[in-house]
């Protein structure tokens, strides 16, 4: 870029409302509502989580009008709380999507407010999805900013990420002008937090919920003429000189060529994101050389120091920490070979033989990891050694790839929560949401 970039903030808002949802292309709508059924799909898999049932209890204790769903409840609350309890439901499981440049999981932070918004809002299914690739865009910016240096320090990035990019969505669904969304931004951006050091516990769902909570309340006061920082992202004791990284002038240069979204990545194991690349390495291992478990000696895991910090415990007591646990989620995948919500129980991380095989199992620090990429090596009893590497966020699959893996994930944990007939129904209606009137539709099933 030529040009310096010094208002950052601004520009961000200027992208947010000038962006025609028209100019956005087809399949980016289609990427969207591949994203807002694998969100579904994670949220009625997360509703039984005992977290879940503590906030209800708490917004029945606060009160509230009934405004939106809390989705599989049948029960509606207030446009805030709803916000709060499906955003911590939706990443209870650690089953929801991450992407690279928001350093972290996006749709937990942005679709239960515009979930809220919209219904309250009586809007279209296309208003809807619009707001969510825009306001994505607009996270994605910031997390390009803030960078690996702003996770490292020990920020959950998808809390902090999450609060501006729900400000920015909501404030598009709302049709916020230029001013009012700098205002927005800043009135999130304000608010942005979260601390990786409660991984492993309810905290860290909770982080999405409120994170997604903070943008809606933001985008609403600012449409009533609610102040903040105009320069929240960039300023001096702002988000960047406050929480780490830079101005990235090249990102937020060219803001609106281009879509990160295609670059969204879906789990297929419910556990954090940093135990994917080292479990599908072992997996990968095993089956190509026929290795039988009672000849493995040891396993040595190469992974980054993001990985570790999010997903090294080495002694996990519970399913949850089972969750963050690389150790475990190998043994597991290699013995069970099932890595779905079922294999994160009490009783299955505290299983004699994963423990026995975790005990061979050591993971490193590699010199040369930065993101989710792994090197393996495998060693047998009788000496004979193996390699593997795998790099998650770099093995995306295309877009109709993406279509097959979600929907199957969709009816596998809708189907018991809300049946087969409402599960079908409403897989159609996210398949056709852009032509959907009021996203009612969507909710009948909810």
């Amino acid at each position: 870029m030529t040009e310096k970039i010094t208002a950052v903030t601004r520009k961000i808002a200027e992208f947010i409302v000038k962006t025609d949802p028209s100019s956005i292309s087809d399949d980016i709508y289609e990427h969207a509502k591949v994203a807002f059924m694998d969100w579904i799909a994670v949220t009625l898999g997360g509703k039984t989580d005992s977290l879940v049932k503590k906030l209800i209890n708490y917004s029945d204790i606060m009160g509230g009008n009934p405004q939106a769903t809390i989705i599989g409840y049948n029960v509606k609350k207030s446009m805030s709380h709803a916000s709060l309890i499906n955003g911590a439901m939706s990443h209870a499981l650690d089953y929801d999507d991450t992407l690279a440049s928001f350093l972290g999981h996006p749709s937990v932070t942005l679709f239960p407010a515009l979930l809220a918004l919209s219904e309250y809002e009586g809007m279209s299914g296309k208003d809807f999805l619009s707001s969510y690739i825009i306001g994505l865009q607009a996270g994605c910016a910031v997390g390009a900013c803030a960078g690996l240096e702003h996770y490292m320090a020990g920020w959950h990035a998808t809390s902090t990420l999450g609060h501006i990019a729900s400000a920015a969505a909501c404030a598009k669904l709302l049709g916020l002008d230029v001013k009012q969304t700098v205002f927005a931004l800043g009135i999130g951006g304000t608010q942005a937090s979260g601390l990786k050091r409660v991984f492993g516990s309810m905290c860290k769902p909770f982080h999405a919920g409120i994170a997604s909570q903070s943008g809606l309340m933001a985008a609403l006061l600012s449409k009533d003429g609610f102040t903040s920082a105009e320069d929240i992202i960039e300023g001096p004791q702002g988000f960047l000189d406050v929480l780490q990284g830079k101005i990235n002038e090249d990102v937020i240069g060219m803001l609106g060529l281009g879509w990160d979204i295609i670059h969204l990545s879906q789990k297929y194991h419910a556990s954090c994101h940093a135990t994917h690349s080292p479990l599908e390495a072992a997996l990968t291992i095993v089956k190509k050389n026929s290795i039988d478990l009672n000849d493995i000696k040891s396993i040595k895991v190469y992974s980054s120091e993001l990985s570790l910090g999010a997903a090294g415990k080495t002694e996990p007591k519970s399913g949850l920490e089972g969750k963050f646990s690389i150790v475990y989620c190998v043994a597991n995948a290699l013995i069970r070979g099932i890595t779905g919500n079922q294999a994160f129980t009490d009783e299955k991380v505290n299983d004699p033989a994963v423990r026995e095989l975790m005990a061979k199992i050591t993971v490193f620090q590699g010199a040369d990891k930065i993101g989710l990429e792994t090197n393996l090596e495998l060693e047998t009893v009788d000496g004979r050694m193996f390699e593997g590497a795998s790099d998650i966020l770099a093995e995306i699959p295309s877009l109709e790839d993406k279509k097959v893996r979600v929907k199957a994930k969709y009816f596998d944990l809708a189907e018991p929560v809300i049946g087969k007939e409402k599960t079908r129904i409403l897989a159609d209606n996210i398949l056709n949401m852009e032509s959907l009137k009021n996203i009612d539709e969507i909710l009948k099933s909810l």
